[in-house]
């Protein structure tokens, strides 16, 4: 794991990326308010998320970072690029496709004229790195509360 983040930050750095981490105690606010995540949504069930008081939380994600960056970042001063690394906590029962500990990565890029292709090509450019240029990759349109527009990708094992 460590070997594939260490190689995933030079990549993304060498792509003028800066790289954030945040704390693992996260608060509710930051882990869901600021995600759009409402009060009533599933993922904020005690079954779901490892609260430790009822504003405190073991991050659910890595996106709390994208709000905190925001917050602070002085768009006057140019664009941003971020990517925001680290483990992350649910409430999920262990199996071969799940775990309640896992390491998760997120980027975040706000500049002007910043299209869809923009962040296809990078998702490319990175999948070719990490599994080579003879895999096949597939960006799937998909939906998630905090990210408009989004895409899943799927990359062929052969």
């Amino acid at each position: 794991i460590t070997q594939i983040l260490d190689d995933l930050e030079g990549f993304f750095m060498g792509m003028g990326y800066q790289v954030l981490t945040g704390p693992e105690v996260e608060e509710d606010h930051y882990n869901f308010e600021m995600m759009n995540i409402p009060k009533d949504h599933p993922a904020r069930d005690m079954q779901e998320t490892f609260y430790i008081t009822n504003e405190l939380l073991m991050r659910s994600q890595t996106s709390p970072m994208q709000a905190r960056t925001m917050e602070k970042h002085d768009f006057t001063k140019g664009p941003l690029k971020i990517i925001s690394p680290g483990v992350v906590y649910r409430r999920d029962d262990d199996d071969a496709t799940h775990s309640h500990q896992f390491h998760q990565m997120e980027g975040l890029v706000i500049d002007k004229h910043i299209t869809m292709a923009d962040l296809k090509g990078t998702l490319l450019a990175m999948c070719q790195h990490v599994f080579g240029k003879d895999r096949t990759i597939r960006l799937r349109p998909s939906y998630f509360p905090f990210t408009e527009p989004s895409v899943e990708v799927d990359v062929s094992c052969f």
